[in-house]
């Protein structure tokens, strides 16, 4: 590496660190503006003139599969989209649609068909505070807070940390209503330059790419794992071993299909730990996301009976409700280091932990004192 860039987010600070031995869980700047811009015209890259259809046959000698999961293996399309397009009748066997559940098996033969996109508008609004924490000609990095979501998703067409970063775009005079917004576009129409994502209630430090090339740089980075992403966790109980290591399949909870949990056939997942501070009832943590699966950090740490503080979902009772005047998940992405897409030279950025959080634990270190 040729060189290091380090930036660093202030609101508020947090505490200590150390070390101890592994342990495993069961199996598996702110720029804003009164005004609005209009909306800005995405097309998707790949858009074409009509239908795409795709001709798949099963393999001989492969193993009875989910229909679903056979098709996005083979596409290279996300699950959720196969699944939408299966739900819309657009995936038959036969002439026969199929449902997403299906089973199929060697020489099986499906027809699918993948309507072409529409171009949507996607509303530029610099009215919500981006706060920058790093910025280059490909990579910006920003403190993303708690409550706000990255992309649209059903429900959440607008209002969302895209919309303001068309939004911080438009107002710096470098897209406009018949202009592309400088993020790279692989991500397809609703997550430009977005390369991955933080849960909505979880506050801090989020890459984006301003370029396809630099998109694809990091995509590839975190593939790879040589992206390092630290949080800072506020967790229920005494962790006892000071440093550690969780090991374990995550994947969708058979009993409850809207939470992840450790399953057995779950994809492979890896989380590391290190105690920052203690307190009685809870532990601060720098949490090491080694893979990044789906509610991961929450779903280990739950599993190795240390749920996050105010986690709506995996906490119960008192994790759920957390220390006095906690009003959010204790979850926050604080420091990340990655390599430029340019020239590969580090860049390391760190982002304070949230007003709302830091008064926590200032009012746990009074609450320690006085004990």
């Amino acid at each position: 590496m040729s060189s290091t860039s380090s930036t660093r987010a202030s609101t508020g600070g947090a505490g200590t660190r150390s070390t101890s031995p592994t342990r495993r869980s069961a199996r598996r700047s702110s720029s804003s503006s009164s005004s609005r811009s209009g909306p800005i015209v995405v097309q998707q890259p790949e858009a074409v003139t009509g239908a795409e259809t795709r001709e798949l046959r099963v393999p001989d000698g492969s193993a009875h599969v989910r229909v679903d999961r056979f098709v996005t293996d083979a596409t290279g399309l996300s699950r959720s989209r196969v699944q939408r397009l299966i739900a819309a009748g657009h995936l038959t066997a036969a002439g026969r649609a199929l449902r997403a559940n299906a089973i199929v098996g060697p020489g099986a033969e499906l027809r699918l068909v993948i309507p072409p996109p529409e171009p949507l508008e996607m509303l530029p609004e610099p009215d919500i505070p981006v706060r920058v924490v790093h910025e280059d000609a490909d990579v910006l990095i920003v403190d993303k807070p708690a409550g706000l979501v990255v992309h649209p998703s059903p429900g959440h067409d607008t209002g969302t940390l895209v919309n303001a970063l068309l939004g911080r775009a438009a107002a710096n005079g470098t897209a406009g209503a018949d202009a592309k917004p400088e993020l790279g576009s692989i991500g397809g129409v609703r997550r430009p330059g977005i390369v991955h994502r933080l849960d909505r209630d979880t506050s801090g430090l989020l890459m984006v790419a301003k370029n396809d090339a630099a998109q694809a740089s990091l995509q590839a980075q975190l593939k790879a794992r040589r992206v390092k992403k630290t949080y800072l966790a506020l967790v229920h109980g005494n962790v006892a071993a000071a440093l550690g290591r969780i090991e374990a399949p995550i994947g969708r909870d058979p009993k409850h299909r809207m939470r992840m949990a450790v399953v057995p056939d779950g994809r492979a997942s890896t989380t590391g730990y290190r105690v920052r501070e203690r307190f009685p009832e809870w532990t601060l943590l720098e949490v090491d996301l080694v893979t990044g699966r789906t509610h991961q950090i929450r779903v280990h740490l739950a599993a190795i009976g240390h749920p996050v503080a105010g986690d709506p979902i995996y906490g119960t009772g008192r994790s759920r409700r957390g220390p006095e005047g906690l009003g959010r998940m204790f979850l926050h992405a604080w420091r990340i280091e990655l390599n430029a897409p340019s020239d590969g030279h580090l860049i390391r950025a760190e982002a304070d932990l949230p007003p709302e959080l830091a008064g926590v634990l200032d009012d746990l270190r009074a609450r320690r004192s006085t004990a």
